[in-house]
């Protein structure tokens, strides 16, 4: 993994950590997910003018991918609304990776080099002790929480598999990552229309200007991951884009207001180690 690749995904969890924590300011967690997904559409639609279309050996795996996305964010949502974002966000990002390079393992047989994968371990386990460093706040979570959060985290790896394969097909990375944004906007829109009905419109102009941020944000990440995955193994970059997780946090502390204990500062230690191994490997 290069230097600009390597500073290129931290970009990307940087803008990941970004667009959740502005769903987190608003009261409605399906609201918030739902509009990003949907503005990050529009902008994507606009791309589309300067791009071609994607092969067409990246198509299947495209059109998985827009199942998975579906699903991610209606899970997602789901344990927002049921859990506290801080212990539901760890989990459901720090599970991802290590699903994501099984799945890669056995499906592609792409094996990282071994420091990439202890570093990908490291990554996972400070994340994991992210998640449980509330105690209060872990003890107040349900199962159906948990459920939500792993079942996210299961879409997660399975999305970033399919797209690590279907942008290497596509042979434009760009260009899969638009359509794939443009097309999931369209049926996040429709689900939107579906929930709020006769308020959709006013929910719009209320919340049009943060949920143009948050989409170009979580376009951007998300684009600048698929371009990695073309260029370097699936399960590194996707154990290095959960960093977010300590970006998050430090989002959380400095504008959020909320506390840090010594488990949340050893964890992000040892999200620092996994991620200078996995520069390492």
């Amino acid at each position: 993994m290069t230097t600009f690749l390597f500073l290129s995904v931290l970009t990307a969890a940087l803008l990941h950590a970004g667009w959740n924590a502005m769903v987190k300011f608003g009261s409605d967690r399906f609201l918030g997910v739902t509009l990003v997904a949907v503005f990050s559409g529009v902008v994507a639609v606009i791309g589309l003018f300067f791009v071609d279309f994607p092969a067409a050996e990246s198509l299947p795996w495209l059109a998985l991918s827009m199942l998975f996305h579906t699903g991610y964010c209606l899970f997602l949502s789901r344990a927002y609304a049921s859990g506290d974002l801080g212990q539901v966000y760890p989990i459901a990002r720090g599970s991802a990776p290590m699903l994501a390079a099984l799945l890669s393992w056995v499906i592609l047989s792409e094996v990282p080099p071994f420091l990439g994968m202890v570093g990908a371990m490291l990554l996972v386990s400070g994340v994991l002790l992210m998640a449980i460093s509330g105690r209060r706040s872990a003890s107040k979570m349900s199962g159906q929480t948990l459920l939500y959060a792993l079942i996210t985290a299961m879409f997660t790896a399975c999305y970033t598999l399919s797209d690590g394969a279907g942008s290497r097909a596509s042979l434009n990375p760009v260009a899969y990552t638009l359509w794939l944004f443009a097309i999931n906007g369209v049926i996040m829109a429709f689900i939107f229309y579906l929930k709020y009905k006769s308020s959709s419109w006013d929910k719009i102009k209320r919340h049009w200007r943060p949920g143009t941020v948050g989409g170009i944000m979580s376009l951007l990440s998300y684009g600048i991951v698929i371009w990695a995955m073309s260029q370097a193994p699936i399960a590194l970059v996707a154990a290095l884009r959960e960093t977010s997780v300590l970006f998050a946090m430090v989002i959380s502390v400095y504008f959020l207001k909320e506390p840090l204990n010594k488990m949340r500062i050893l964890a992000g230690l040892v999200i620092v180690t996994g991620v200078i191994m996995t520069r390492l490997g």
